[in-house]
């Protein structure tokens, strides 16, 4: 007797499954920052600039995040076929998004504790070498914001109020899951070009004004926009990593779905996010009718998008009266 093939019941992950446009992308991102930086650095030892200089090592911290969210795509596809990881490699995008969030909280202390040593010392600044770098800096960010593209564009979204980052997240979870790895990056180009700006500002102001306390100043306003954007960035990677539930209109949508066949209660249902573009869903419904277990597949699926989805059946004799006693699983 032929076995029956198993392999279309396997859940499994593959290399097709990440996002290898956003790996390339990202590619070239490090590469321009990485030029940008050599370039910096060299001009600046070569003319003895300190604000160049400074500027070429504070793009290098750049450089480092960049290269971490690259690394972590590279390290989630070849790894993504390996049983070892039981729902795949997704949660690595989070990871290093949260690690991200992590960086830029220590850059924006770096930049508050260097604004702060600028006040009392009131260092001069080379307002002639510092401008340019600065202007040639944001344009580098603009390349790089335009190669990330436009969606992972969170730059915007910290212009709103606490209930519109609540409402985008439900209109994104419903369509798709998000890439931490890329919005972490895309934060980091966002601060970058952010400081660039204000410090045009300032050293414009300096050179022309002689109001040479907002080049300082610059330090705290940046500073603490950078953490508000880390604070959010590393609070929705946290959620993602603990498994918490991504959105309860996951959980709505897949129990209304399955309630109105025949007298389907959902006994147990659990929704989370594996990682860009991938869930998992558990869920026990109980009957007096059951059905072949594919039917209630294929009605899950038309709701939500699941890449490892888990249904339990349980019979039981008293129709329309099971709603009562599913949470204990009795009848």
């Amino acid at each position: 007797m032929k076995a029956h093939d198993l392999a279309a019941h396997v859940h499994h992950e593959d290399e097709l499954d990440h996002n290898r446009s956003g790996e390339i992308r990202m590619r070239w991102v490090v590469v321009l920052t990485a030029v940008m930086m050599v370039g910096e650095l060299i001009v600046g030892y070569w003319t003895d600039s300190v604000a160049l200089r400074a500027d070429g090592w504070h793009m290098g911290t750049h450089v480092g995040a960049l290269g971490l969210t690259l690394v972590a795509y590279w390290y989630a596809r070849t790894r993504s076929g390996r049983d070892v990881f039981s729902f795949g490699t997704g949660k690595i995008y989070a990871l290093a998004g949260f690690t991200s969030s992590v960086l830029l909280t220590i850059v924006a202390v770096k930049l508050v504790i260097e604004g702060t040593e600028h006040l009392i010392q009131h260092p001069p600044v080379k307002y002639a070498d510092a401008i340019p770098v600065a202007v040639v800096g944001l344009i580098v960010n603009f390349v790089s914001a335009l190669l990330l593209g436009h969606r992972h564009d969170y730059g915007h979204a910290h212009e709103h109020a606490h209930h519109e980052h609540e409402h985008e997240r439900e209109r994104e979870a419903m369509q798709g899951t998000i890439d931490f790895n890329m919005r972490a990056a895309y934060i980091h180009i966002m601060a970058d070009a952010m400081t660039s700006v204000l410090a045009i500002a300032a050293l414009t102001l300096g050179q022309y004004a002689g109001v040479w306390f907002l080049d300082p100043m610059m330090g705290f306003v940046g500073g603490a926009v950078i953490v508000w954007w880390a604070v959010s960035l590393g609070m929705q990677a946290a959620r993602q990593l603990l498994d918490v539930v991504s959105s309860p209109r996951h959980e709505a949508a897949v129990r209304e779905r399955l309630e109105a066949i025949d007298d389907v209660r959902v006994a147990d249902l659990h929704v989370w996010e594996l990682g860009p573009g991938r869930r998992s869903c558990i869920v026990s419904v109980v009957t007096a009718r059951p059905r072949d277990v594919d039917y209630y597949r294929s009605e899950v699926l038309a709701v939500l998008d699941i890449a490892h989805l888990t249904i339990e059946i349980h019979r039981c004799d008293l129709p329309h009266a099971v709603a009562a006693v599913a949470h204990g699983h009795e009848h």
